[in-house]
């Protein structure tokens, strides 16, 4: 029956929706085309739950019931006059998130990873960074979330995850079946690849999206983010080191890494190694130079294609269904935005009764309780745009940048969910090893999401009050 409800919920719901008369909503004057979008919203929150298509499909699908219904070149019958219509959204701007900005950001970070891998940049750069953490179980430990911490600010932490536990499949193997090290070191890949993706724009894509709503006066450049996510993440991983320490401690005195390679001198190698360099550095430049992240993403995928390190084979292998995701995200949030539904629904409930910090906390909970159970994208693709919009009205209401703090405290909490196997693919390669249990996993994830969102309220706190924000 389970298996039955799942593709029935998310076709009844949003067809009952679609039925009700326009003065039933608790929304003020709502149009036909908020009333479209709210179900497309529904539509599309059911779809990424449940899961009865991929979460990329339904990202597509967003897309294409927009331009159908909702478009100003949609189906006809959609757009007959009416008083209740409402605002229809351009064709070419729901097309136009197919290659958005932040669409163009993550590709080239698929290419700078994608180039690395190939020419074993990752590896190598892992095996010189391990030397000087020696053979003493915690310490190699710290090394391993160290250098998985950093690969997942530049590289899918699903790739990054999935290299880091192959170079520690032979150290998991020399441990005894009941030594607790065991787990600890399994966990310390997954927990180290989600806590790293917040140091970046483009490590994790609820950032990208965030960055969506942050434009303006409220912009923040790649090197502006660094500035406070590096600090953030290098704080939490040394909490999640010492929590994982502290509930498995290793019975093995002496661990040994053995990572065999060397870097490649080749001349496409040399290329690689020079094009990653300049790009994170003109990424942390933004100010000097001029260029914005979007801008410079794109040196790496002109050079990479043209000297042939990336082929068309290799682009076979990027994650479009990553992209796919996030457009739709970026669809579904310029359809509330645009046909004036998040602002109005924002409007209809009295936010100016609570107290901010109400707002933010409660916000800040909600995601992370979503993102333990589904796609992390997918969670902030939600939320995002209504937060957005609250944001804005909470701007009076707060003494420094209301809709900063909000969207970031939010942002933040949508990577902090990693307590299940199912919570991020990182989570879900570990698990598969065999040598992690779903109760230890929530017990670490749960402790370090908590500790994670209290860390966020603090930092952006704290951000408030110097006025970075």
């Amino acid at each position: 029956m389970k298996q039955y409800l799942k593709y029935l919920f998310p076709i009844l719901i949003p067809g009952i929706i679609l039925s009700l008369p326009l003065s039933w909503f608790p929304i003020e004057n709502i149009t036909l085309a908020e009333q479209r979008i709210i179900a497309i919203f529904v539509l599309a929150a059911l779809c990424w739950v449940l899961e009865p298509i991929p979460i990329y499909a339904t990202s597509v699908l967003i897309i294409v019931l927009e331009l159908l219904f909702v478009s100003d070149k949609g189906l006809w019958f959609t757009q007959q006059a009416s008083p209740d219509l409402g605002i229809l959204l351009s064709h070419k701007d729901i097309m136009a998130t197919f290659a958005s900005p932040i669409i163009m950001l993550f590709l080239g970070g698929f290419f700078l990873a994608m180039a690395a891998t190939k020419y074993r940049l990752d590896v190598n750069l892992a095996r010189v960074l391990l030397k000087p953490f020696g053979q003493q179980p915690k310490y190699v430990m710290l090394g391993l979330m160290m250098i998985t911490a950093v690969f997942s600010m530049f590289m899918s932490n699903t790739a990054t995850t999935a290299m880091m536990l192959a170079i520690l499949t032979p150290v998991l193997a020399v441990f005894a079946k009941d030594d607790l090290g065991k787990v600890g070191f399994a966990l310390a890949i997954p927990v180290a690849a989600n806590v790293g993706g917040i140091g970046t724009p483009i490590g994790t894509p609820p950032n990208a999206i965030a960055l969506k709503y942050l434009v303006g006066d409220k912009l923040i450049t790649f090197g502006e983010w660094m500035a406070f996510g590096v600090p953030f993440v290098i704080v939490l991983l040394a909490v999640s080191w010492f929590i994982l320490s502290r509930l498995f401690p290793a019975d093995t005195d002496n661990i040994e890494l053995t990572i065999k390679g060397r870097f490649l001198k080749t001349p496409q190698a040399i290329i690689v190694y020079c094009t990653f360099t300049l790009t994170i550095l003109l990424w942390l430049m933004g100010g000097i130079h001029g260029m914005n992240a979007y801008v410079v993403a794109l040196i790496p995928v002109a050079v990479f294609s043209v000297t042939k390190i990336i082929t068309k084979e290799d682009l076979k292998k990027i994650s479009w269904d990553v992209l796919w995701l996030v457009s739709g995200g970026i669809a579904l949030g310029l359809g509330l935005e645009k046909t004036g539904l998040a602002a109005n629904a924002v409007a209809a409930i009295p936010f100016g009764d609570f107290s901010p910090l109400v707002i933010i906390g409660g916000a800040s909970v909600l995601c992370l309780l979503m993102a333990n159970f589904m796609s992390h994208t997918a969670t902030a693709n939600l939320l995002m745009p209504i937060v957005a919009a609250l944001g804005l009205s909470m701007h009076s209401l707060l003494p420094y940048g209301g809709q900063v703090a909000l969207i970031l405290c939010v942002t933040f909490a949508a990577s902090l969910g990693m307590s299940l196997p199912i919570s991020t693919p990182p989570n879900a390669l570990a698990h598969a090893s065999g040598h992690i249990n779903t109760k230890q996993m929530a017990k670490v994830g749960a402790s370090i999401g908590v500790i994670g969102l209290l860390m966020t309220f603090a930092m952006v706190y704290l951000l408030t009050v110097i006025g970075f924000i």
